[in-house]
């Protein structure tokens, strides 16, 4: 005989059993079948919120990636505004010093910057002015023949050494001991290299140049350079000595002016420092037409400074 209770329920509708043991089992069932479908569906949530975790968590790392390189990004950008602020800055102290330096070359040259003229305009005038300048200075003499150490004789009116009577001294003699190399002042052709017997020069040396100029160099110990020869400014052209009318090692220099003398001595000292000291100081040329006759030329590697007027220009 089985265990079960039976419930019997008596109403208007008549009697109804009730098996107790079967309600218990199909209310067991459908708990189980209740509990079953309620742990598969925590257990697909928790698989998909982890799915969904996982997912933010690897967003959120590439997110954090991004922001990490974004700001590697921004601080080397910055770091390369920085440096570009540096270089600008740079930039404008040498622009400013170029500009300084370029006001000190304008000054020299004479020429006065106008306020509105951009850097590049003032320096396309500079360079066309400069190179008429290096020009002039390549054509006409200038500086020191030979290493100046001094004037023993200035130009005019003076009692000759050894002829003892009044003399118009028409050229400078300027210290220099036996054999002390002689330097062309300028571009020429050398009109004269040898003995001059009836000037008592001696040893002379003339070089015609251009523009109507030119240089005698007496008293020599000997020439290096023959007649008919080209001459650049700068070139060895003789040793100093003491032949001819001399009392002592020297060299007798003087410029010519169309047949004319002039002091030789502002000629000596003219340089681009001094540039346009000479057209006050030596008034018997025409500068402004000589400047007009070579505004257009231009000498493709000018002599600088000769090696004997170092001195001279201090």
């Amino acid at each position: 005989m089985s265990n079960h209770f039976t419930i019997t329920i008596h109403d208007d509708n008549g009697v109804r059993q009730f098996n107790l043991h079967r309600i218990i089992k199909k209310t067991a069932f459908h708990l189980i079948l209740f509990i079953g479908i309620v742990t598969i569906v925590a257990i697909g949530t928790i698989l998909y919120l982890n799915y969904i975790v996982d997912e933010i968590e690897i967003k959120r790392q590439a997110t954090q990636k991004a922001y990490l390189m974004q700001k590697e990004k921004n601080q080397a950008l910055d770091k390369s505004i920085k440096e570009a602020q540096l270089a600008l800055i740079d930039k404008k102290k040498e622009l400013i010093a170029v500009s300084e330096t370029l006001s000190e070359i304008e000054t020299l040259i004479g020429i006065t910057p106008v306020a509105e003229t951009s850097l590049s305009e003032r320096m396309t005038t500079t360079k066309v002015n400069s190179e008429h300048i290096a020009t002039l200075m390549q054509f006409i003499p200038s500086g020191s023949p030979v290493e100046y150490r001094g004037v023993t004789s200035t130009f005019g009116y003076r009692i000759h050494p050894t002829l003892n009577s009044k003399e118009l001294h028409r050229g400078i003699d300027l210290k220099a001991d036996m054999k002390t190399p002689v330097y062309a002042t300028a571009d020429g052709i050398v009109e004269w290299s040898g003995y001059h017997q009836k000037s008592g020069f001696g040893n002379l040396v003339i070089i015609q140049h251009n523009y109507g100029f030119k240089t005698y160099f007496a008293h020599l110990n000997k020439a290096v350079i023959g007649s008919g020869k080209f001459v650049k400014k700068g070139d060895l052209i003789a040793y100093t000595g003491n032949t001819g009318m001399s009392s002592g090692p020297h060299l007798h220099y003087e410029i010519k002016f169309i047949q004319r003398s002039v002091d030789p001595l502002a000629f000596v000292k003219w340089s681009v420092k001094n540039y346009n000291d000479i057209f006050q100081k030596e008034k018997q040329i025409p500068w402004q037409s000589l400047i007009t006759a070579t505004a257009h030329i231009k000498v493709p590697a000018p002599t600088q400074t000769l090696p004997s007027s170092q001195l001279a220009l201090q």
